[in-house]
């Protein structure tokens, strides 16, 4: 192919290398623009995964673990103790409800010393004489069956009200556990189940989030040596530049001006033209050899680290479940732990009514021990007073036989007092030993702990939340990141695509070049000829052009003389 070798033919050949250049530029730039993108996406996610294992093991998340395991104990100990208590509950209203009978007889016995004293009244007054003084009969026994009388009322209205209190704590209590039967034991099982879960998780977000960092650590070295393959850009891009400079020259050159400062005469134009569209035809040939097979080889290298990344991305993902980026477990156990905390709370609020009704218990059976003493008083009084009667009754003699009937009458019953209050003391005495040792037991199994419990509970709930947060956006920034990385990086390797055909674009370009000077290339230079060529090679940057130059002319003439100042630099920039 053959074309006019005319300046501004070159100078157009030249422009449209200058064109395919900006377009190969344009595109690795491009191409550079999305790998640096992505592995700066990437150094974010390391960033991220590389502080969860620190935070998913640290001392704060021991001690939320330590809150969970009090919280499992406490319910296991309360499960254990409810049981019993219930047992202990309904004890005691069966002994509450044992004093009924010596309460009855008590009763029973003070209403039968007041007809008794009636009685005496009535019959004293029949056989009374006016020297006779039969108080003992009139006054004083009656004063002490009122007295009594009113003792055992308050007593008995005091009593009724401990049957009631007691007996609704025990309908309470059972329609509680009618509520709730299993829950604390269930609720035990569950917290033990979710401790487990909570280190088998812990552990596997620590092995997920060191392995992300790994795996993304991986595609950041290897988007690094896809940059390195990518200088095939640059080194085009200078190659282009030196081929345009020596057709520039070259146009220079067949218009007469000089180059390199060298003025070449008109009959060495010729010589020049075939020399320069030599070399710069043969330089393009090699650019575009080298071009097309390292584009072709960077393109199939990022397409490989586009299918690469979005396996590693799955994988990674994968450590952590299909709702990666959406929600974590820890989630799931901090809603468990507050339902934990919530039954906790019913059931210590539950205990307190317990203890209240044992407290209730104690102040009702000091009151009641306080009216029986009272009573007593009364049955010591009434046996000194049926002693004073025998004793008149005798005097009296056979006028007096009708007052000793009811004189032994009074001992009888009296003896009947003791007895009914004794035992009705009895079961009080068990009432009170009973609600004592329920304080005793609540004492021992740590009530009263709820508040702690569920404070220790909250803290625990807002390390997790926190975790579960920090692992939640990790998870989101995996998931959206992940996907913009393997976005870049498909992108990298689509920017790549087509520009093999430039490599053909540049091979039509060096066969116009070649027509330029279908001649045979001489052998023999001129002075001005060789520092031409020998300009030329001072633009090269790059050994492989060097080789080409050199193998068209050979390799320069070295002397003693000092190197030239740009031929040191390039030499430099050749190393």
């Amino acid at each position: 192919m053959t074309m006019s070798a005319t300046p501004p033919a070159i100078n157009q050949l030249a422009a449209d290398l200058a064109g395919h250049r900006e377009q190969i530029e344009t595109a690795f730039v491009s191409v550079g623009g999305c790998l640096s993108e992505g592995a700066s996406l990437l150094n974010k996610l390391i960033k991220l995964f590389d502080a969860l294992p620190d935070a998913l093991k640290g001392a704060e998340v021991e001690q939320a673990t330590g809150h969970l395991q009090a919280v499992a104990s406490r319910a296991a100990t309360l499960s254990d103790a409810f049981g019993q208590e219930r047992i202990d509950l309904e004890r005691l209203f069966e002994v509450v409800r044992s004093a009924h009978l010596p309460i009855s007889d008590l009763h029973r016995t003070i209403k039968m010393m007041g007809i008794v004293s009636i009685n005496a009244r009535v019959t004293a007054a029949s056989i009374a004489q006016d020297s006779d003084d039969f108080d003992v009969f009139t006054t004083d026994i009656a004063t002490l069956s009122e007295s009594a009388t009113r003792t055992l009322k308050e007593f008995s209205q005091v009593y009724r009200q401990l049957v009631v209190e007691v007996d609704a704590a025990v309908s309470q209590r059972n329609r509680f556990e009618g509520a709730h039967a299993h829950t604390l034991s269930d609720l035990a099982t569950r917290l033990a189940a979710t401790l487990r879960a909570l280190e088998s998780q812990r552990a596997s977000a620590v092995d997920g989030s060191a392995e992300t960092s790994r795996l993304s650590r991986q595609i950041v070295g290897q988007i690094g040596s896809a940059v390195m393959a990518l200088q095939v850009g640059d080194a085009t891009r200078q190659r282009l530049e030196h081929i345009e400079a020596g057709l520039g020259h070259l146009a220079g050159v067949l218009s007469g001006e000089p180059a390199f400062d060298i003025e070449l005469k008109p009959e060495d134009q010729s010589q020049a033209l075939g020399v320069i569209a030599s070399l710069e035809q043969a330089q393009l040939a090699e650019t575009a050899h080298d071009f097309g097979v390292e584009v072709s080889d960077a393109e199939r290298s990022l397409a490989a680290l586009a299918a690469d990344a979005e396996t590693i991305m799955a994988r990674s993902r994968g450590q952590y479940g299909s709702d990666a980026g959406k929600s974590s477990s820890i989630a799931s156990l901090s809603d468990q732990l507050r339902a934990a905390v919530s039954l906790l709370r019913n059931f210590e609020a539950e205990r307190a009514k317990l203890e209240a009704v044992a407290a209730t218990v104690q102040r009702t059976v000091r009151v009641l021990l306080g009216h029986v003493e009272a009573v007593q008083d009364v049955e010591a009084n009434m046996r000194l007073v049926s002693l004073n009667a025998a004793v008149r009754c005798a005097q009296l003699g056979p006028r007096g036989a009708s007052l000793t009937v009811i004189a032994t009458q009074l001992r009888e019953l009296t003896s009947e007092t003791v007895l009914a209050a004794e035992s009705a003391v009895e079961w009080l005495s068990q009432s009170a030993a009973l609600a004592d040792a329920f304080g005793a037991t609540a004492s021992a199994d740590g009530a009263g702990q709820g508040k702690g419990l569920e404070e220790g509970a909250t803290k625990a709930l807002e390390l997790l939340s926190g975790l579960d947060q920090k692992l939640a956006n990790a998870l989101s920034s995996l998931d959206t990141d992940g996907t913009k990385v393997i976005a870049l990086l498909q992108m990298a390797a689509n920017g790549l695509d087509g520009l093999g055909a430039l490599s053909e674009a540049m091979d039509d370009i060096r066969m116009q070049i070649a027509g330029l000077a279908p001649g045979e290339v001489p052998s023999e230079h001129t002075a001005e000829l060789a520092g031409l060529i020998a300009g030329l090679r001072r633009l090269y940057t790059m050994e492989a052009e060097r080789a080409v130059h050199d193998a068209l002319f050979g390799p320069p003439e070295t002397t003693a003389a000092a190197p030239d100042a740009d031929d040191t630099f390039d030499d430099f920039m050749a190393l």
